[in-house]
C-alpha cells in the first residue's frame, strides 16, 4: 500500500492518426476532455501524438486540447517517404533555405513554431526522434526523383545504420544524417550529432525534452546510441 500523499504517475497515452477535418478534431478535444475528468492529475499523466504537419494540426484546437494534456508527443519524423515525389530528409530539425516542395518545407522547427503560435506551452511538447531511417533507391539526393525503397516498407532500423560500405553524413544547416550508397541507396536518418542538435532546440526552447520512435530501433553502443546521446545533449 502507498503511503499517505504518495502518488503513482501512471501515463496514458491518445493516438488519433489523424483528425481529419475540423469536426473530428472537436471530437478529439472532446475526447481528451472525458479521459481527464476519469484520467485526473496528478494520479495520471495524459499524453497525445501529434503529427508535424499543419494539413492535420489545422484541424484541431491546439490551445484547448493542451489544457486536457500534460504532454504532447509531436511526432517530428515521417516528413518524407515513398509517397512523396521527390527525395528528402524525413525527420530535419529545420526546413531548407530553398525548400523542393512542400513536403521538403516540413521541419520539426516549422511544427515547433506552428504549436507554439496557436498558444500552447513550449514545457508540454516532447520532441519525437525516429530510430529508423528511409530509404530511397536510384535518386542523386535531396530533391532529386527516385524509384523504389529498400529494406521494410522502405526503412531500415537505425542500429543497421549507416549501411555497410557507405559513409554516414550531416547536413549541419538542416539538422539531418544521411548515408549514400551499398544496398539503401539514399537512406535519411537521424544520428548522434543530429540528436544533440535537437536536445539544444530543446533546451533552448524551453520543450518539456525528446521521446524516440521506437526503442528497440537504437543501437546497443553507447557511442552511437540516440538515446543515450538525447540524455547527453539536454543535460550537459
Amino acid at each position: 500500500m502507498l503511503p499517505p500523499a504518495t502518488f503513482l504517475s501512471l501515463t496514458r497515452p491518445v493516438d488519433w492518426e489523424h483528425p481529419a477535418d475540423p469536426q473530428q478534431g472537436n471530437d478529439y478535444v472532446q475526447l481528451l476532455a472525458t479521459l481527464r475528468v476519469f484520467l485526473p492529475t496528478p494520479r495520471f499523466t495524459l499524453s497525445s501524438a501529434l503529427p508535424a504537419g499543419e494539413w492535420v494540426l489545422r484541424n484541431i484546437n491546439l490551445a484547448q486540447a493542451a489544457q486536457y494534456l500534460d504532454l504532447i508527443n509531436l511526432m517530428s519524423y515521417d516528413f518524407s517517404g515513398p509517397w512523396v515525389k521527390a527525395c528528402g530528409h524525413h525527420a530535419q530539425l529545420f526546413t531548407p533555405q530553398v525548400p523542393h516542395n512542400d513536403d521538403a518545407s516540413i521541419s520539426c522547427h516549422s511544427a515547433v513554431a506552428y504549436i507554439l503560435k496557436q498558444g500552447v506551452s513550449p514545457n508540454k511538447i516532447l520532441l519525437g526522434i525516429p530510430a529508423y531511417g528511409r530509404s530511397f533507391l536510384n535518386t542523386h539526393g535531396v530533391g532529386h526523383p527516385f524509384s523504389g525503397q529498400a529494406g521494410e516498407e522502405g526503412t531500415f532500423e537505425y542500429k543497421e545504420l549507416p549501411r555497410p560500405g557507405t559513409q554516414e553524413l550531416v547536413d549541419e544547416q538542416v539538422g539531418a544524417a544521411y548515408c549514400v550508397g551499398g544496398d539503401g541507396g539514399f537512406i535519411t536518418y537521424d544520428n548522434p550529432q543530429t540528436v544533440k542538435m535537437k536536445a539544444n532546440y530543446a533546451k533552448q526552447n524551453g520543450l518539456a525534452g525528446l521521446f524516440y520512435w521506437t526503442g528497440t530501433g537504437d543501437s546497443s553502443d553507447t557511442a552511437r546510441s540516440l538515446a543515450y546521446s538525447g540524455y547527453v545533449g539536454l543535460h550537459q
